[in-house]
């Protein structure tokens, strides 16, 4: 009994616990807003009513204001609400640039009048004083354009307003032309809800407005003048109406120099925050030192930064230790994404290639599947000093700089802004099994060719009397080499090779045969009686490659080095049809599947990936089929993976015939295939060409003597009505064909069944009848 008595006890002291471990949820919107983010971070859980501001259903944007307090809620999806309704909000709280709430449910209260619009300038809007209220503005319309977002599946109205101070950008969620009549000029209203716009750190560039509907723009005063009726004026004299009044104090800023580049800009930093400085000093600045500087606020390409600076170096080190990254955690996604453009960062990758010119060099490297590039600018043009094998591994330090302000986009690429060659580290250097070496090999074998002509150019230097002659040939094969290493035509080369050889000859004709291929170089008429010396151009592997033909008059003494002259060049032809041989069976392997000799995946999804973009500049259509064949690892088990090659082999031929000329048929791995239907009518189109891939495999496969009987599950997916992206298209064929797929084994399992029970039938009518 004390046992049971005790354990009660404990059970009830973890429960109260528990009970004191979990806060109560936040009931006002008052006393949410008084968090900071780090409380915020917390996840403190709310329950407050408030009403709705601003909601934009495609993109799940929710403003709400309960007097005045107003908050951003990341709403869930499949909400249809207007302002005015008056909602209980449940969810948690979480820090951005202000705390908002995140993981909200919604529900719909009743409806009641909007709270008053407070009137406000730009100087409270930047100054986020009115973040995320209903708001009335005064401004005078600087632009108005119908515009598109990525992240918008409809296209809406863009203003910028001049609102005294500055200019306020202004979304509209309506895209009819109309509406912007006169608007350029006048002077309007504008009621809608306060927000910011933002860079990767979530720090503000500038004022945004959200504007609900046309109803909430009103237009005080039209422009007396139209802009349309100003005159022309000539494009090199456009400055001359231009007119700059700077109203913006300087700012000063103090942190690390982490990067300088004299003549053009320094980045300091300061913990994790990090500024883009514009300047013109040439002054010797330190890396490392602490430093202040001064100029003018500005927002560059949507980053915030200071223009026209002046930089006053400490002389202390300071120095900012670099932050290990990885490319996931360069490319920030979403507003709690943590930013690192201008900081100081070290990445891994493998060089995957490198460009030098005298003004830079830059390695394009590969980390987690990506690519993103390090640059190191030489700033007194000196020759390059670093040499960094492909297929090396390094560790590269510099000023992370995003391509793109918007942290809402997904994989925001960017690039390294490396100090010196002290920031590449190589840590691992390439395999010896690659292709670089394969390059090796070949300008290997070049170097043979070329010391083979060397030995002829010596020889020819015994004649003095053809110095010129000598020179010209040395460069035509220099040319013939830089050609074949260039991937210049292998029709180009091979002209190049007659020309040489005929050259030499004195302008003899000569001309080549590849073998199965074209006749080339320059052949006399037929019937002209010449004597005609053939050359055979062998293989490294004992196959010949096509025949060098020269024809010259029987009367002449043949030339002494004819034979030298054929020679050098079958050997140049030799190399140059090999190494293109050898660079389409690269090719050919990198995209093609060896099995089946169909496109593989990685041909797949670059051929979808184009023909998204083409599809979307043209509005057209795009049909995906997927394939998956029925009962193949049976196949497999019971025959052996021989007779299961054997299967995917005609299994890939069947289908094939059933597509059209412009159509890919692609194997994904395994007993998956995917067939890409490139132009498109309707859906149903492409549900013929499913049905035909289907209905192919119902004839039984002959294999070694094996009568296999085979099926294939398909399912479709159409751009730009299942999906808009090359995965979420891959995914919605792949989701549709294991519908299929489940249809068919219920119909199986279900026929089975049947024939189960019509046993039991018969069987009974047996007994009974006995």
């Amino acid at each position: 009994m004390k046992r049971l008595i005790s354990a009660v006890a404990i059970l009830l002291g973890c429960a109260a616990v528990v009970w004191a471990a979990t806060p109560a949820p936040l009931t006002t919107l008052h006393e949410i807003r008084q968090l900071s983010n780090a409380q915020a971070d917390h996840l403190l859980p709310v329950a407050f009513e408030a009403t709705v501001t601003y909601f934009r259903e495609y993109e799940n944007t929710l403003f709400v204001q309960d007097g005045g307090d107003a908050i951003y809620v990341s709403a869930p999806r499949g909400l249809k609400l207007v302002p005015g309704d008056r909602v209980l909000v449940r969810g948690k709280t979480k820090g951005s640039f202000k705390p908002y709430i995140a993981d909200a449910s919604i529900t719909l209260l009743s409806h009641q009048d909007l709270p008053q619009p407070r009137l406000a300038g730009f100087d409270e809007m930047m100054h986020a004083d009115t973040d995320c209220m209903l708001v009335s503005v005064h401004g005078t319309v600087r632009t108005a354009d119908i515009t598109t977002s990525l992240m918008a599946p409809v296209r809406s109205i863009n203003l910028q307003i001049n609102i005294g101070n500055g200019f306020a950008d202004a979304n509209v969620d309506n895209d009819s032309p109309e509406a912007l009549n006169d608007l350029l000029d006048a002077e309007v209203e504008l009621v809608g809800v306060a927000a910011e716009k933002f860079d990767p750190k979530m720090q503000q560039t500038g004022v945004l407005l959200h504007i609900q509907s046309l109803k909430d723009i009103k237009v005080l005063h039209r422009s007396a003048v139209s802009p349309w009726s100003a005159p022309v004026t000539p494009m090199n004299r456009v400055l001359d109406k231009y007119s700059v009044q700077e109203l913006s104090p300087r700012a000063r800023v103090h942190g690390t120099i982490t990067y300088y580049e004299p003549g053009y800009a320094v980045v300091l930093q300061n913990g994790d925050k990090s500024i883009w400085i514009s300047t013109n000093t040439r002054i010797p600045l330190q890396l490392g030192d602490s430093a202040d500087a001064i100029g003018f606020p500005a927002v560059h390409d949507g980053f915030i930064s200071l223009a026209h600076a002046e930089i006053q170096d400490e002389m202390k080190q300071a120095p900012i230790q670099p932050i290990t990254s990885t490319w996931k955690s360069l490319t920030p996604v979403g507003q709690s994404a943590p930013g690192h453009h201008y900081d100081l960062v070290s990445i891994e990758g493998r060089v995957v290639t490198e460009v030098r010119v005298e003004s830079q060099d830059e390695y394009i490297l590969a980390a987690d599947g990506k690519q993103f590039s390090a640059v190191f600018r030489h700033l007194d043009f000196r020759p390059v000093a670093k040499q960094v094998p492909i297929g090396s591994k390094l560790r590269v330090t510099g000023i992370c700089i995003l391509e793109d302000s918007n942290p809402f986009i997904a994989e925001v690429p960017f690039r390294i802004m490396m100090r010196s060659y002290d920031d590449i580290e190589v840590i691992e250097r390439p395999s010896l099994v690659n292709i670089r070496n394969l390059m090796i090999l070949i300008g290997v074998l070049l170097v043979l060719v070329a010391l083979a002509v060397a030995r002829g150019w010596m020889l020819d230097r015994r004649v003095r009397q053809q110095t010129v002659a000598t020179a010209i040939r040395e460069q035509q094969r220099s040319r013939i080499l830089e050609d074949i290493n260039a991937a210049l035509p292998l029709t180009e080369i091979i002209q190049h090779i007659c020309e040489m050889i005929s050259f030499k000859l004195k302008g003899e004709y000569c001309w080549c045969e590849i073998a199965d291929g074209a006749r080339l170089g320059s052949m006399p008429f037929e019937g002209h009686g010449l004597r005609v010396v053939r050359k055979g151009i062998p293989g490294r592997g004992g196959s010949l490659l096509g025949v060098l033909f020269v024809a010259a008059d029987p009367r002449k003494k043949a030339p002494i080095d004819e034979q030298d002259a054929l020679a050098v060049g079958a050997r140049l032809a030799a190399l140059a049809i090999e190494t293109r041989r050898l660079y389409s069976d690269l090719h050919h392997r990198s995209e093609f599947d060896l099995l089946t000799d169909i496109h593989n995946r990685f041909s797949l999804h670059s051929h979808l990936e184009s023909l998204i973009e083409e599809a979307h500049m043209n509005a057209a259509l795009i049909g995906l089929i997927y394939i998956d064949l029925d009962k193949f690892k049976q196949i497999n088990d019971r025959y052996g993976h021989h007779i299961g090659d054997l299967f995917l082999q005609e299994s890939a031929r069947r289908m094939k015939r059933q597509l059209r000329g412009q159509d890919i048929l692609a194997r994904l791995g395994g007993d998956e295939f995917a067939a890409l239907v490139s132009v498109v009518r309707s859906r149903s189109e492409v549900e013929e060409i499913a049905q035909r891939l289907e209905r192919c495999f119902d004839a039984p496969f002959v294999a070694e003597g094996y009568l296999l009987r085979g099926g294939a599950s398909v399912g479709i997916a159409l751009y730009p009505e299942d999906a808009t992206t090359k995965d979420n298209l891959l995914n919605a064929a792949d989701a549709a064909m294991y519908d299929a797929k489940n249809r068919k084994r219920k119909l199986e399992k279900g026929a089975a069944e049947a024939m189960q029970g019509e046993t039991l039938v018969e069987n009974a009518s047996i007994i009974e009848a006995e």
